[in-house]
């Protein structure tokens, strides 16, 4: 038997209508085969462990990142994969967190959660909990067959450091445009094996110190000198520049002063794009041939959530800063592709 180890944070799936009051309240996920019957069709031994009390994920913490990934490294030996229950508003940054965070994975972790409350008659929560369920257990010649950090939503498993929420009006709540998916349900559970990370032979290892010493430069005509100061005089070590189209900006000679002296400074600054299709392309226009030459770094085509999670990781690992570099513009975890 199958044996999962199901944290339940918070968020949507947990949710049951209150038939005197009508309000939504979170139920006890110990009893959870009241309310989903068909597991006990299914050949999976549950542990559960719910969150006390159960959080918003719009409140999740580095330091709840790190609870997660210490309460996996506790139970990891004594279970074939985990699922994850979590509110769908940030789950991508926590996934993103704990790819970076666990090191060495051989067994799923797999995210999930709903857009409407598992008492719903037209919920989506009991598919997508029985299907990730069904993916964190399946194994192939006795390994695990998705042994990475995974979201699951709508029929459809993503790379959880490649994925974003775009929707938050349909069940299909989550998108992965620069790298496949990784497993599609439908009649027949299809897994794509090729897009699948492996790490043979490989121990788990832990990093729970991260740093959230991290702003964030979003561009747009007309921003103003005030403004791009603010950011980079912060006391933020590392800077997340979202720019436009294949990693582009201004080319006003005060913007790109500011930059060089901020970078003369010590400051990291990372370039991703606005685009959620694409990659950043240093050198392909003018602008950003002045960014490579004055050391801004090249985020090819991470994610916003990944950028993030990435550099809190790196940052945590206290690395000099020229490895430090070179791991924030190299795949360390399938976060990016280098074309």
């Amino acid at each position: 038997m199958t044996k999962i180890f199901v944290i339940y944070t918070g968020g949507t799936i947990g949710m049951i209508t209150d038939p005197k009051t009508g309000a939504l309240k979170p139920f006890t996920f110990e009893q959870i085969e009241e309310n989903v019957p068909e597991l006990q069709r299914m050949n999976c031994k549950l542990t559960i462990h719910s969150f006390d009390p159960i959080i918003d994920s719009c409140n999740m913490t580095p330091e709840i990142w790190a609870f997660l990934a210490k309460l996996i490294e506790d139970n990891y030996d004594d279970h074939d994969g985990f699922l994850i229950l979590h509110g769908s508003d940030t789950m991508a940054f926590t996934a993103s967190a704990l790819s970076f965070m666990l090191e060495g994975l051989t067994k799923p972790v797999i995210f999930t959660g709903s857009q409407l409350p598992i008492s719903e008659v037209r919920t989506d929560a009991k598919e997508n909990f029985i299907t990730a369920l069904e993916i964190a257990s399946a194994k192939i010649d006795g390994k695990a067959r998705v042994p990475e950090v995974c979201i699951y939503f709508e029929n459809k498993l993503y790379r959880g450091n490649r994925t974003f929420k775009y929707n938050s009006a349909k069940f299909e709540a989550f998108r992965s445009p620069n790298y496949p998916v990784l497993v599609e349900a439908g009649v027949h559970i299809k897994y794509n094996d090729a897009a699948i990370g492996k790490c043979e032979n490989c121990l788990l290892k832990v990093h729970s110190n991260v740093s959230n010493n991290v702003g964030v430069l979003k561009l747009y005509p007309g921003i103003s000198p005030e403004i791009v100061d603010a950011v980079l005089n912060s006391d933020a070590e590392a800077i997340i520049m979202e720019s436009f189209g294949t990693g582009n900006t201004t080319t006003a000679k005060w913007f790109l002063d500011k930059l060089e002296a901020a970078i003369k400074k010590g400051k990291i600054i990372l370039d991703i794009s606005q685009c959620k299709v694409g990659s950043v392309e240093m050198g392909r226009y003018e602008t950003s041939s002045e960014l490579m030459r004055m050391g801004v770094v090249n985020g090819y085509d991470m994610t916003y959530e990944a950028a993030v999670t990435k550099l809190m990781y790196l940052l945590g690992r206290k690395y000099p800063k020229d490895r430090l570099l070179r791991r924030l513009s190299t795949s360390i975890r399938g976060e990016l592709t280098k074309y």
